[in-house]
């Protein structure tokens, strides 16, 4: 029987004093998330058989918020943390999670996403990378796109098809595939920020193991809605942010002071609202002298609101499965969007025309990148227009819209 849970005060006790003993300005990224792991502290809300401490997202949050506020480097935010790690405690096998849990927890392995295609964004399940078997591996032929740092990544989740004589939700498997092999071509995407978070990668013969298989063969659908409904819950609490350090052997980071990652000042384009957007809005508002403007305060205090709104979504869809509805995700994904778009209204409603310039100093920069990333959450993770559709069908019993019958085979469907 596992133990119960410390109260919060007792948490963040534990945490301070964790921090006062382990963390100087000379520890690496490396040793410092290794203390992490071994603390339980990367991610407290998974089971303590594999990494985690088992805690309530109340509590995870408290130890999160407890690092912040001691301005020390966080755990290795990403998307191995985010949707590998979960996803893996649902469906992986003993061994894969033996294989890849630890990895992710201390940063040593950095993930990435390898889903849509440019043919199949919103319409996932319309994918046409394809899986070949070839012994005790698989062949993986097609075109991915959108995928957040790739560039970096050691390893992907993978979704190609095995099965196109199958319903296109049941032809599909999902794989843990090794990013650094011949036959995977990564290609950075500059967006208008002048950044390259996503990428297009190009799957050329390259190989996986049919032993990193997650979930069953032609199963695929089942585990990556899973992943799904995780990154639309972490999209809606601020989970979907990257760190300054970044986590993996390709991202050249782990041996740095993890201290030279507190004074970088890194957008705000994770693309997810969270504290810092709060303090941000607070302290700009000071700043320009603004925070007495009725029109200004409501505008800030309605971000606060949403954010708060939004994470308590985000909490809801990760927990006990008897007390969810099943779109908690998906409303904390919508919530999110319309966070961030008031955040970006509220920011600019601050500078006033300066909100239109590029390369200021300060928090006035850091907005006016996050503005030309705005319209990026409506988007990515299943567009919101895609949300809403789910929430009605799945959430309130809406009838699907009208289309091929499900048991159509892939190949006989018409493609994008």
């Amino acid at each position: 029987m596992s133990p119960s849970p410390p109260d919060r005060a007792a948490v963040e006790d534990e945490v301070r004093a964790f921090i006062d003993t382990t963390w100087s300005d000379e520890i690496t990224v490396r040793h410092w998330w290794a203390a992490l792991a071994h603390r339980g502290y990367a991610a407290p809300a998974l089971p303590r058989e594999v990494g985690g401490l088992g805690w309530p997202p109340a509590l995870a949050a408290a130890v999160a918020a407890t690092l912040a506020k001691a301005n020390v480097l966080g755990p290795p935010a990403g998307l191995g943390l985010l949707l590998a790690a979960p996803t893996l405690v649902d469906h992986g096998t003993p061994e894969q999670i033996d294989r890849y849990l630890r990895p992710i927890l201390d940063g040593t392995e950095g993930w990435c996403q390898l889903f849509s295609e440019p043919q199949a964004g919103s319409d996932l399940a319309g994918l046409q990378t394809s899986a070949e078997r070839d012994g005790d591996e698989w062949r993986i032929t097609g075109q991915k796109v959108w995928s957040s740092t790739a560039q970096t990544a050691d390893l992907a989740m993978l979704l190609a098809r095995t099965d196109p004589d199958a319903p296109k939700r049941r032809g599909i498997t999902y794989f843990a595939l090794e990013m650094d092999q011949p036959g995977v071509e990564v290609r950075p995407l500059r967006e208008m920020t002048g950044r390259a978070v996503f990428n297009e990668v190009f799957l050329d013969g390259a190989r996986v193991r049919h032993t990193d298989i997650v979930g069953g063969l032609d199963e695929g659908w089942r585990v990556a809605n899973t992943t799904l409904a995780h990154e639309r819950a972490g999209a809606g609490h601020g989970g979907a942010a990257f760190a300054a350090a970044a986590p993996g052997q390709r991202g050249g980071d782990l041996d740095r002071p993890a201290a030279r990652y507190l004074d970088q000042p890194s957008p705000i384009t994770g693309g997810a609202v969270g504290r810092r957007h709060l303090r941000a809005l607070r302290e700009l508002g000071q700043s320009a002298d603004r925070l007495d403007d009725p029109v200004i305060r409501q505008a800030v205090a309605g971000v606060h609101a949403r954010y708060e709104l939004t994470r308590m979504m985000g909490w809801k869809a990760k927990a006990d499965r008897n007390r969810r509805t099943g779109v908690e995700g998906n409303l904390a994904k919508v919530f999110n969007s319309e966070s961030v778009t008031g955040a970006r209204d509220a920011a600019n409603g601050i500078l006033g025309p300066d909100g239109q310039l590029a390369d200021s100093d300060g928090w006035a920069g850091v907005f006016q990148e996050f503005t030309l990333f705005s319209p990026a959450p409506r988007i990515y993770a299943g567009s919101d227009e895609i949300q809403r559709n789910l929430i009605g069908e799945r959430g309130l019993g809406l009838p699907r819209e009208p289309g091929p019958h499900p048991d159509t085979p892939f190949r006989d469907l018409p493609k994008n």
